[in-house]
């Protein structure tokens, strides 16, 4: 077989594994990307991007139908499925910079050479992509994450969809099962049932988006109630088979009945593991542990040669983390004094209307911590900007701590993660509270909100 010598061999072409090869090209490096798949991984292709472009085309369809409210009549609003994903496809070229040859051509004029096919390690310093062997100075696993399927019976025989597959669906479901209530989850419910399809949210859980402020993700569950998706909670999914009538889920919600749902089409969308299985990582002799790849806080695994960046490393399963993971990486790679990555202020949104965007520590977290903390709280309602534009669903909480300094910050509101940007820079640069209260902000805005929940801190 031919062996090909690189300084840096990058094992995904994901968010982390494309920041890593461009920023590891720019040093002058020579750089080899592996990818199977399509270049931009999971979120370009089937993730954050396709699904951003559905929803607000879902949002879009909702706000004409609902345009009566601002004094307008646009008759006959519907959706053309099918346009809709022209629409997503051309969004995704237009963010990968093209066709997939196109984008490929790209990285070869930036120095990159992208290899198709499956990468496995036959030593630490060797790896095989289709007949070639590759030897490489340096190396860093992006290989990104996959969906985890439950182990329910039946379920596999019957047949079920995953996001992959939902953005890509030639023809829509009427009746849809969502297994997960987490962020997809909730996402793909307010997608497909803004545009016509039946959706039932199945949740393990007491509550839909566990990880966020209970008191938000509670109002934005009431929100998707009344648009007509059926949340249930504290479900456990007892068996799945196919039937006459469509594909049937046996559930019980907690110490209620069984009750058979059926459906056209089931989506799993309770979450992501590391996409590890096809590297032969014992062969490399790289450790891994329950939640992926194991690395210290420079991002190197056990081997001084070997790093890790993004979903494979476990911990926050988010792009803009698998991005800055990924170019660290490539400068700890070749640099003197490698630096830590730096994980105390991560933001995260869930995209529906209104958005759910989070920072820092929950009340809940706080509490169990014993850390003492005040709260300033402003809705949406109150906001000039929120009732002009006929927005005023969700609110504006601030956690505070005794220091003044801003412990999380929780926003239920339209473009939530843009007015979640001021709470961000304010913990990542230790501001205080203080600081966010003698903003002045320009009048009238959404982004005021964030002001007056910071001048209401008691």
């Amino acid at each position: 077989m031919p062996q090909i010598t690189y300084d840096l061999l990058v094992i995904g072409a994901g968010s982390a594994g494309s920041s890593a090869s461009s920023a590891a090209a720019r040093q002058g490096r020579r750089v080899a990307m592996v990818e199977r798949d399509q270049l931009g991984g999971t979120c370009l292709n089937y993730g954050c991007d396709p699904t951003k472009a559905l929803l607000h085309s879902a949002h879009l369809l909702n706000r004409a139908r609902h345009a009566d409210r601002a004094g307008l009549h646009i008759p006959n609003a519907d959706a053309d499925w099918s346009a809709i994903q022209r629409h997503v496809r051309q969004v995704v070229d237009h963010i990968r910079g093209g066709s997939e040859e196109q984008a490929q051509a790209d990285l070869a004029k930036k120095g990159i050479d992208v290899l198709k096919g499956d990468a496995r390690f036959l030593s630490a310093s060797e790896v095989t992509v289709g007949d070639q062997i590759i030897h490489a100075e340096r190396v860093i696993i992006a290989t990104g994450s996959q969906s985890v399927i439950p182990d329910v019976a039946g379920l596999r025989e019957t047949g079920f969809i995953t996001n992959k597959q939902a953005i890509w669906l030639p023809t829509l479901p009427r009746r849809l099962a969502i297994i997960g209530g987490g962020p997809i989850g909730v996402e793909f419910a307010q997608l497909f049932g803004l545009i016509g399809v039946t959706v039932t949210v199945l949740e393990h859980g007491p509550a839909l988006l566990a990880k966020d402020d209970r008191e938000l993700a509670d109002q934005l569950a009431v929100l998707l109630s009344n648009q007509g998706i059926r949340i249930m909670t504290d479900v456990t999914l007892q068996m799945v088979r196919r039937t006459d009538m469509g594909k049937c889920l046996t559930v019980r919600c907690g110490d209620q009945a069984e009750e058979e749902l059926i459906v056209d089409e089931i989506l799993v969308a309770v979450g992501y593991a590391p996409a590890l299985e096809s590297l032969n990582l014992k062969a490399a002799g790289v450790e891994t542990g329950d939640d992926g790849i194991i690395v210290d806080r420079m991002l190197r695994t056990n081997l001084p040669h070997i790093w890790a960046a993004g979903d494979v490393r476990g911990g926050y399963q988010f792009t803009h983390v698998a991005s800055d993971q990924g170019e660290l990486a490539a400068y700890n790679a070749f640099a003197e004094q490698p630096q830590p990555f730096d994980d105390r202020v991560i933001p995260w949104v869930t995209y529906t209307d209104p958005e759910l965007a989070h920072v820092g520590k929950t009340e809940q977290q706080l509490h169990d911590e014993g850390i003492s903390y005040r709260v300033g709280r402003t809705l949406m309602s109150d906001v000039a900007r929120a009732i002009a534009n006929g927005e005023t669903d969700g609110l504006v909480k601030l956690l505070v701590g005794d220091d003044g300094m801003i412990l999380g910050g929780h926003i239920l509101a339209s473009k939530a993660g843009e007015l979640l940007a001021s709470v961000v820079l304010a913990m990542r640069a230790g501001l205080t509270v203080d600081v966010l209260a003698a903003m002045i902000l320009p009048y009238p805005t959404m982004v005021e909100a964030v002001r007056w929940a910071a001048k209401a801190v008691r």
